[in-house]
């Protein structure tokens, strides 16, 4: 494409959120930024029109000297792999906006501002090509996240906030260390696709994961670096909790797909053993966790543990059905549990409640906020016809053909999700209705509606025909696990031949 269409959906939400300092009515603030969010999301679809996935190069390429004395660029580029969280990441935008419509009663303005400006700062990373730009992004997103929890959260906020704060800021540092490390080691360049192309001694390749490893593991949260996750969920607003389940979890997983299997494959496959493990306790440590939850926001906070321990889990397993299905679950869970936080936070603008054993009977009051809360929680216990089964099936496929022991823990995290999330909605939606606090409740208006909706809609396409999200990365993957050499010398070839 002749235009910039990457610089444009990435500061096209900062161009907002200048324009918003000039707006002063509530309603136009609203709109406003509903426009904005719109807007960048249609930019998105357009670059998915235009891509072509039938190569693993980057496109869309931009590049242009920017501190020349240290070789840093400013570079984007999207592939296979990075273009569908572009595109999950523009989607979770407007839901943001439409989620806060009412919820936000003060600083409605500068909530607003800091929503876009997180959405500047989220799309930067997944565009980024050159390691100081990616950093600067990945470090900037800690400044809206701390505020969006500090300033709009619970009565706990201000704990919450630092905590988060302070455990992301120490995995970026580590983080930082790598990136330094490897910008000497690697012929004094910051260009992350020349840095894939390296070739590092095995002792480089293993200090750098660790610290990668530190940093990303915190972002994703891992066990036993999760601790921060519970708190800034529980006391951050409806907004927050989108993002934070939406995207920042994915950031994690993501800095493991660009930088640690491609540019570490040595290491990565050395630490293989130790990733998997760390999985499968995510899967059932967070499965068991959210069992013994009251707090309909801390059980879905805790059921992200285990969601993320599968998709963590694909990854590593060094083949392409485990990898496309970890991939596929990074967007399905950002779909799914961004709903169900969506829906934690339209029964609390309600009821001012999120214990379970407050609610009872909610589909006999409010059917159809019902209805589509028993569609996403059956998605997110991974039933057939639904997003998240496709990516299970596949990560748990490719985790059997390389290690069943591995496997067959894994699918204990799919029991426990079965047994929290159906108990859950039990209690909270079917027999009578016990509180009777709860006669007047009102169903979901038109744009609530809306919102629940346009992901209920990916829910159902990906459970049916999942084949498009595929296609979309199945060259990248294939590159991927080439370069990470885990790939089969045969396939490795016919790949070297057709490219």
């Amino acid at each position: 494409m002749s235009i910039p269409i990457l610089s444009m959906i990435i500061f096209f939400p900062l161009t907002g959120a200048i324009a918003l300092l000039f707006i002063h009515s509530t309603t136009q603030i609203k709109w406003f930024s509903l426009f904005i969010c719109v807007l960048d999301l249609m930019l998105t679809i357009l670059l998915i029109h235009n891509f072509d996935p039938n190569t693993y190069n980057m496109q869309f390429r931009e590049s242009h000297q920017w501190i020349p004395t240290l070789n840093i660029r400013y570079s984007l580029g999207v592939d296979g792999i990075s273009i569908l969280f572009v595109f999950l990441t523009a989607l979770v935008g407007w839901v943001c906006v439409l989620a806060s419509w009412q919820s936000i009663e003060h600083r409605l303005k500068e909530f607003m501002i800091t929503i876009l400006v997180m959405q500047t700062c989220m799309l930067g990373v997944f565009c980024s090509l050159d390691f100081v730009l990616f950093f600067l992004f990945w470090e900037a997103m800690l400044i809206p996240m701390y505020l969006i929890i500090g300033v709009w959260g619970g009565k706990n906020r201000i704990y919450a906030a630092f905590k988060f704060f302070l455990y992301t800021l120490a995995g970026g540092l580590l983080f930082l260390v790598g990136i330094v490390v490897l910008y000497f080691a690697g012929g004094k360049t910051f260009d992350i696709l020349a840095l894939m192309d390296s070739h590092f001694s095995f002792q480089t390749q293993v200090w750098v994961f660790l610290a990668f490893f530190i940093g990303f593991a915190i972002k994703v949260p891992m066990f036993p670096f999760h601790t921060w996750l519970p708190d800034a969920h529980v006391q951050a607003p409806t907004a927050g909790s989108i993002i934070l389940a939406g995207v920042l979890l994915k950031m994690g997983a993501y800095g493991f797909l660009r930088f640690s299997l491609p540019m570490l494959p040595q290491a990565s496959q050395y630490f293989a053993p130790m990733m998997l493990v760390l999985s499968v306790v995510a899967i059932i440590y967070g499965g068991y966790l959210a069992l013994a939850q009251d707090d309909l926001k801390k059980l879905v906070a805790y059921s992200s543990i285990s969601h993320m321990g599968v998709v963590t889990l694909g990854l590593f397993v060094f083949n392409l059905r485990g990898l496309e299905g970890g991939i596929l679950q990074m967007f399905n869970h950002g779909i799914t549990t961004s709903a169900l936080f969506l829906f934690v936070g339209l029964i609390y603008e309600r009821t001012h409640t999120r214990s379970i054993n407050d609610y009872g009977g909610l589909m006999k009051l409010i059917p159809v906020y019902t209805t589509f809360f028993a569609l996403f929680t059956l998605a997110s216990m991974a039933l057939p016809g639904t997003n998240t089964f496709i990516g299970e099936l596949l990560v748990l496929s490719g985790t059997f053909v390389d290690n069943k022991w591995f496997a067959a823990f894994a699918v204990m995290g799919a029991m426990l999700s079965a047994a929290y999330l159906l108990s859950m909605f039990k209690n909270v939606a079917l027999g009578t209705v016990t509180n009777t606090n709860l006669t007047n409740i009102e169903d979901v208006n038109a744009r609530e509606l809306l919102a629940i909706i346009s992901l209920a809609f990916f829910v159902i396409w990906i459970g049916l025909y999942p084949s498009p999200f595929l296609n979309l990365m199945h060259v990248s993957v294939e590159h991927l696990l080439l370069q990470a050499g885990s790939m089969p010398e045969v396939m490795q070839e016919a790949m070297v031949n057709e490219y």
